[in-house]
């Protein structure tokens, strides 16, 4: 900040110098003034100058100081009050800002709150006519055409599913409901969802579940199931799906296990990223590349490590790692 301050006053420190230097410069040209004298008089201007500035430096660096420390979180009882007619001007200019800031944000936010209303609500309406189209196809004989609306039902099924959840995953904490989770009937809800899909891909499913039962929220472990296997059945062809669970040590583990097409190792890390979907497979315009990524994020606030073990052209890996009971206090706050 001192070099700073000595670079704002330069202008007024070199006029300051020049001035004692022209009365050095005076003394020494004309003989009838006393030169020692002038040069004792420039001296105690020099002390006397220099004792201003740090008293100037003090008073004038005070305000700028706390502008520099300031966060920018629009919030302004950290800013020094200000004094000079200058620091007013800046202050004034930055109240203003920092208000109309604040109220773009608000509003912002009740439009951002708004729209997300309006599509839970526009999701909600839109799953009462899937569901009259699901009893309506049930209806229809078995063949082909059955099949190809069955599989289209899915995905529209499964996107408004991811939109739903992607929306609702800021608030996720509020919707937390911790307990003994059966993992049978969560996982055979969603192998039949997609019977008809593993059908007209040939694909089969392995379960051996020991333990049978873990500790979590079961609407929010139902989605990470639902995006693992459906990821496996996408990449998968005329083979079984395993699925495991088991413990290993005082933790409990589920296994989901496919032989697919698996991922390439430099695709690995990126897997989780928003929006990723492969550097290998270009044409697979299918994917959205959020699956995972809500996956990632779920299982985080869940407090669920996830393991992933690929090779390509063997099949994929996803290992669903459960904490510990004690460990959930930190998201019921127990």
């Amino acid at each position: 900040m001192i070099k700073t301050f000595l670079k704002e006053r330069r202008s007024w420190i070199v006029l300051f110098v020049c001035l004692q230097l022209l009365v050095l410069f005076s003394g020494y040209i004309d003989s009838a003034i006393h030169f020692m004298p002038l040069l004792y008089i420039v001296f105690l201007s020099a002390l006397i100058f220099a004792i201003f500035l740090c008293f100037r430096f003090h008073k004038e660096t005070k305000f700028y100081a706390a502008l520099s420390e300031w966060e920018n979180n629009l919030d302004l009882t950290n800013i020094a009050e200000a004094e000079s007619p200058f620091e007013k001007i800046i202050e004034e200019s930055i109240v203003n800002q920092t208000v109309l800031l604040k109220q773009t944000v608000s509003n912002n936010l009740v439009s951002v709150e708004q729209e997300k209303d309006e599509l839970l609500a526009w999701i909600h309406e839109v799953k009462t006519p899937l569901t009259a189209m699901h009893l309506m196809m049930d209806r229809l004989e078995d063949g082909p055409i059955k099949a190809q609306l069955s599989l289209e039902w899915l995905r529209i099924h499964y996107l408004l599913d991811s939109q739903l959840h992607q929306k609702r995953l800021p608030f996720m904490e509020n919707d937390l409901y911790i307990e003994e989770t059966d993992l049978k009937t969560l996982l055979f809800k969603e192998i039949k969802t997609l019977q008809t899909w593993c059908m007209h891909k040939g694909i089969g499913f392995e379960v051996e579940l020991e333990p049978a039962s873990v500790l979590t929220d079961a609407k929010w472990l139902a989605f990470i199931i639902r995006q693992l296997l459906t990821n496996a059945v996408k990449y998968s062809e005329a083979s079984d799906i395993v699925i495991r669970s088991f413990k290993a040590g005082d933790r409990s583990k589920l296994m989901v296990q496919d032989f697919g097409r698996g991922i390439d190792p430099k695709d690995l890390p990126r897997i989780f990223d928003k929006g990723f979907t492969s550097t290998t497979v270009h044409h697979d315009n299918a994917s959205t590349g959020m699956g995972l990524y809500l996956t990632k994020k779920i299982s985080e606030s869940l407090l669920i490590h996830i393991d992933v073990q690929s090779e390509p052209g063997v099949g994929t890996t996803f290992t669903l790692i459960f904490p510990q009971k004690n460990e959930f206090g930190a998201i019921t706050g127990v």
